[in-house]
């Protein structure tokens, strides 16, 4: 996330195709946004691209289930750092093998949580003696039983269904 990015508001249109995009931008055609939007398709992959540039769209990423990948070891480990090397542990806490997401906290401990994957305990081992080796202090470490996960849908202003329907009305 860029913090020095100046802000500008989304209208509806560019709501919209965040909203399509969030629900299933793998399968979604600029054709098919364009016509759930009420634009041309010329205008959607003009906006998609404005909103790539300013860094609104960052990037296209799967969902995984880990699980039927091989890696049944899910885990949340819950990190403390020093508040002056916040940033620098948790980007280099995301190049750890097995290491998938990391999150940075405002907060003076506990300020940074970590998700890795692992196919065998002692690779969950390994992740936490790299993030021990890298200075971070691990808090806790939780073996996750299942994630949920759904896309915000508040970036229309009308209802999904309208969206997904063709009856949204920008």
């Amino acid at each position: 996330m860029c913090a020095s990015a100046e802000f500008t508001p989304l209208d509806d249109v560019d709501r919209a195709i965040i909203q399509l995009l969030q629900r299933d931008a793998r399968h979604k055609t600029a054709v098919e946004i364009a016509e759930a939007v009420g634009v041309t398709d010329g205008t959607v992959r003009n906006r998609i691209a404005d909103l790539e540039d300013r860094g609104i769209l960052e990037g296209y990423v799967p969902v995984i289930d880990y699980e039927r990948a091989g890696y049944q070891l899910e885990i949340q480990f819950t990190c403390s750092a020093p508040i002056v090397a916040r940033e620098e542990l948790a980007r280099e806490a995301l190049q750890v093998e097995g290491v998938v997401e990391v999150t940075e906290l405002m907060a003076g401990k506990e300020n940074v949580e970590i998700m890795g994957v692992a196919p065998r305990n002692e690779d969950v081992t390994r992740i936490a003696k790299e993030l021990d080796r890298l200075g971070l202090q691990i808090e806790n470490e939780e073996l996750i039983r299942h994630r949920y996960v759904r896309p915000f849908d508040h970036f229309g202003t009308g209802d999904v269904s309208e969206v997904e329907s063709g009856t949204y009305e920008p």
